[in-house]
């Protein structure tokens, strides 16, 4: 078989990897090896986290309805019961947001509910 050298595709790839890897600390900046595996831990980091970050916007959103509705005297589980009970189809994000910028208009929805 015959030799191949890798020259120019080398070099290219040598480069991505190097501005990819740009401010990035310590040799995994400056350094090939380091700097292509430090992009491949924080490629799998990144893949995870797209995934958690849906359950953190979640928990917020909890916490946003729990709030409103304290002070009116529910939890959070009998809300979200009674909701489906009474067939209104809001999601909770929804929800969050009418707590949070419409708080008149998420009473009104409370008293509806209970």
């Amino acid at each position: 078989m015959s030799r191949v050298k890798k020259a120019v595709n080398a070099l290219k790839t040598r480069k991505n990897v190097l501005k990819m890897a740009k401010g990035y600390r310590f040799g995994r900046s400056k350094k090939e090896r380091a700097a292509y595996e430090a992009l491949m831990h924080a490629g799998m980091y990144a893949f995870a986290h797209r995934k958690d970050k849906k359950n953190d916007m979640r928990k917020l959103w909890n916490v946003k309805l729990s709030a409103p509705l304290k002070e009116a005297g529910l939890s959070y589980s009998k809300f979200i019961g009674s909701l489906k009970k009474k067939n209104i189809v809001i999601d909770r994000k929804i929800l969050a947001l009418l707590a949070e910028k419409n708080p008149e208009t998420f009473s009104r929805l409370i008293k509806t509910v209970a």
